[in-house]
């Protein structure tokens, strides 16, 4: 399916990310759609990550994760999780088409971030005036 988001949505998705999301202490954080295309991308100054390659290796990713979980017998896994010794890297599917990945150091809390996105997602879904799936 294809979407045309407006500049107001755009604006809206940033304000998101930036208070519920960036505001936490995250390094980056991304929307994308299934394909591995940047919706949106916002980040603290410090993060110098190639996100153009990340966001097309982590729509490969949600979908290989989403044929395993079909092979254990879930419909599929909504988030996934990456640590890493200095960066973090949680990956929250937002509808059937768009996913949120975020960067994050050790010292941020993952329960707190993941509340976070739980809450960011919901905002999401409404700016983009889609169903949740």
């Amino acid at each position: 399916m294809s979407y045309i988001l407006g500049q107001k949505q755009l604006d809206s998705l940033e304000d998101v990310l930036q208070s519920d999301i960036m505001e936490l202490g995250t390094n980056c954080v991304v929307l994308i759609d299934m394909a591995g295309n940047i919706i949106t991308d916002l980040n603290n100054g410090t993060a110098t990550h190639d996100l153009y390659s990340l966001a097309a290796l982590a729509a490969g990713n949600f979908g290989a994760v989403a044929a395993m979980a079909k092979i254990v017998g879930e419909d599929e896994f909504s988030l996934l999780f990456h640590k890493g010794s200095k960066e973090n890297i949680h990956f929250s599917k937002v509808t059937s088409d768009f996913l949120l990945i975020t960067i994050f150091r050790n010292d941020v809390s993952l329960g707190f971030l993941r509340l976070k996105v739980d809450e960011a997602v919901k905002k999401i879904i409404k700016i983009l005036k889609l169903p949740p799936t």
